[in-house]
């Protein structure tokens, strides 16, 4: 017999507590009566047999840059402790409700979402869930060590240059980057209004599917089939797969040569002029940093020592780039955008490793700010290119052996076939030997 939701929730309470001073550096918060209430109410419809969907009595986190009624969104930040408390639940908070979510928490991340790292001074860094030395990837890092060590069933994210898919390859779970406008954003605590995206961390591709369509307003509708014989396949292989470990490396290869044996079309192709020119455009000031510069102004102006060192030292070169620049990067990635879309139409996905690496030590990054900025660029290198193109990511764990750190496969869809993706992810995951 299945656990009932209050059953898991007590559960996921009972793990949370056990874990002690980690449990708080997962999570910032913990519903624990609101959450047992909801538990009880899911199982009342599950025996009444009216269920609000597939999320229904599902034990769901949110990461700290979601509003919650009542409460000051802190993102990540001692400087918003003092905040005015939200007035009303974020956009996804009501849709999650709404289908039946029990929240259980919001979980930790770094300070403005502005890191792929997930280190955090003010509410501590959460441990890897398979290395508590090593980190958890960010900026939603209590997201995916929440759903690794069973604390939340989904864990919901921002994404703005890798940040749910990251902490999803590191972790070894499923994360996905919807095409930006698919969720609404309202309520949430901006980093960037041009390539902010919100998506869901979980177990698998078919709970990222069901979260998703909840979030994005959606009836919820079983994923269709997909064969994987006669699936085309890009590999872009050239500047995003350079510094790639050599776990990493074969961990990838392993996947191509049994999608091979399963019949889809894998092919090379020459996308560089492409995909390194987002770097190669914003090397004199980035989208990101120009619009966090002005979302964070005041605070710049009046409390810049209150921020984390790292967080810092991205926030503030976007206080000088000329409007000219800025304006130019938005116009130059229209063009961009229609012409990567060109070349990629003949293509179901693109797979790449979601980051070239298996996750660090916290100690080898948290005083050393050059080894920190050296990773933090590596993290998000392959992650990000796919946020400037406003294209939807997958990231799938790749099986490894017991006690080996994880990897992580990005697999890109065409812009707005969101359910495409998602479909193609979950036949993956299910039928594919490396992915399961």
């Amino acid at each position: 017999m299945q656990p009932t939701s209050l059953q898991r929730t007590e559960n996921a309470l009972a793990a949370i507590a056990a874990a002690g001073e980690e449990g708080r550096r997962i999570f910032t918060r913990v519903y624990a009566e609101a959450a047992l209430a909801a538990a009880r109410a899911a199982d009342a419809r599950a025996a009444s047999g009216t269920p609000l969907g597939p999320l229904d009595g599902r034990v769901v986190s949110v990461k700290d840059l979601f509003d919650v009624a009542g409460e000051p969104t802190t993102a990540g930040s001692a400087v918003l402790r003092s905040a005015a408390p939200a007035t009303q639940d974020a956009a996804i908070v009501q849709r999650l409700r709404a289908a039946g979510a029990v929240i259980v928490g919001k979980t930790n991340m770094t300070e403005f979402a502005f890191s792929g790292v997930g280190i955090n001074p003010h509410f501590g860094t959460p441990g890897n869930a398979l290395d508590a030395t090593r980190i958890p990837g960010g900026s939603s890092a209590g997201a995916g060590v929440a759903v690794a060590r069973g604390f939340s069933d989904i864990s919901i994210g921002s994404d703005t240059g890798g940040s749910v898919r990251i902490p999803a390859a590191l972790n070894g779970i499923t994360g996905f980057k919807p095409t930006q406008q698919r969720v609404p954003r309202d309520g949430a605590f901006p980093l960037s209004f041009t390539l902010d995206a919100v998506g869901p961390l979980a177990r698998s591709v078919l709970e990222c599917a069901q979260a998703d369509a909840v979030m994005a307003g959606q009836p919820w509708q079983p994923l269709p089939r997909r064969q994987l014989r006669g699936l085309r396949v890009g590999v872009p292989r050239g500047l995003l797969f350079t510094q790639t470990e050599d776990a990493v490396a074969q961990a990838f290869e392993q996947v191509l040569q049994a999608l091979a044996q399963a019949g889809a079309r894998v092919d090379d192709v020459a996308l560089d002029d492409w995909l390194g020119a987002p770097a190669r455009l914003q090397q004199n000031g980035s989208i990101t940093a120009a619009e966090a510069a002005h979302i964070h102004a005041d605070v710049l102006a009046h409390q810049p020592d209150a921020i984390d060192s790292a967080v810092l030292a991205r926030l503030r070169p976007g206080q000088s780039i000329m409007a000219a620049h800025y304006v130019g990067l938005l116009r130059a990635r229209q063009r961009l955008m229609a012409e990567l879309d060109a070349q990629i139409a003949d293509y179901d996905v693109l797979l790449l490793p979601t980051v070239p690496m298996q996750a660090p030590r916290i100690d080898a990054l948290d005083h050393d700010a050059d080894a920190y900025h050296r990773t933090n660029v590596l993290l998000l290198r392959n992650t990000t290119v796919f946020n400037f193109y406003d294209l939807p990511a997958l990231s799938l764990p790749i099986t490894q052996p017991a006690g080996v750190l994880p990897v992580g496969l990005m697999v890109v869809g065409q812009r707005s076939a969101d359910r495409a993706l998602l479909a193609i992810g979950h036949s993956l995951q299910t039928q594919l030997g490396p992915l399961r």
